[in-house]
């Protein structure tokens, strides 16, 4: 009869060699074997996804839906400094100038911190170079001043904008979009950020684009507005100052061309292999 520490199933094994643990049997009636581990699903609502744009070239904005926007830089006047007449022609113009549009605009007044660490270091590099005493001490009061006021107060700027939009399918295709409401875009699934536009489009696009920006700079011309249109490196950076609007102060975007690119990849999930190059990303 075997030893007692010998299972009945193995042979007993000869003195000074180390015994085997019996294996554990499988479980009766657990059905299939279960995998190691499940694969982690993708996240519908990645902050790529929720993006509403998909890529910026050439001036423009293509949106995830496959329409376009330019968006151009105005730059303020001082109405209340104007006399009666002034005010009427202003108006007047202003009028026209929304009469004469055969496509959609929207107005954007962005308030944003000014930053005045630039300005200080600027005072304080000319406080250096500076050799009158008396001078100096009135300099060295203003920076103070300028410094504890930049602390205590959040100084802001204005900048105007108006956005032109192209839709290929036309313009009243986006009455749908805007008949959706709030919730219903809030609950949509997310669109890909991925747009495939072939190029007889894509040079209709921008050429459409360039005849209502030219229409809107000689509008708001009219009135005494001057306008520019942002390049590719500017609306970049108008982008990522909304999406970052407390790093924006602290960090700018430097160089845009190190930074801009057409293939960007998705961060790989816990588990997973890193994703392929997507096209048309931002």
């Amino acid at each position: 009869m075997p030893p007692n520490n010998v299972p009945f199933n193995q042979p007993p094994q000869p003195a000074g060699v180390p015994q085997q643990a019996p294996m554990a049997a499988p479980v009766v009636g657990s059905g299939a074997s279960q995998p190691a581990s499940k694969p982690t699903p993708k996240n519908p609502n990645s902050t790529q996804n929720s993006l509403l744009l998909s890529e910026v070239r050439d001036n423009m904005v293509i949106m995830s839906d496959g329409s376009f926007r330019v968006v151009v830089a105005c730059k303020s006047i001082n109405f209340d400094l104007m006399s009666d007449r002034e005010r009427e022609g202003v108006e007047f113009s202003y009028q026209n100038f929304l009469n004469s549009l055969n496509f959609p605009v929207q107005i954007l007044v962005r308030s944003q911190r000014v930053d005045i660490g630039p300005y200080i270091d600027k005072l304080v590099a000319t406080r250096r170079s500076q050799d009158n005493m008396l001078l100096g001490v009135l300099m060295d009061d203003y920076i103070n001043f300028i410094d504890i006021l930049s602390q205590e107060a959040n100084i802001m700027e204005k900048t105007f904008y108006v956005v032109i939009p192209y839709f290929p399918a036309g313009d009243a295709a986006n009455l749908v979009e805007q008949g959706k409401g709030f919730f219903g875009k809030l609950f949509a699934r997310p669109q890909n950020s991925i747009t495939h536009i072939d190029a007889a489009s894509y040079q209709k696009a921008k050429d459409e684009l360039k005849n209502r920006t030219d229409s809107v700079t000689a509008g708001l011309f009219q009135i005494g507005v001057q306008s520019a249109q942002l390049d590719t490196k500017s609306l970049g950076e108008l982008y990522y100052n909304y999406y970052n609007p407390d790093t924006a102060v602290r960090q700018p975007i430097g160089n845009f061309d190190n930074l801009a690119t057409t293939f960007v990849k998705k961060a790989p999930n816990p588990g997973q292999t890193p994703a392929g190059p997507v096209a048309g990303g931002v």
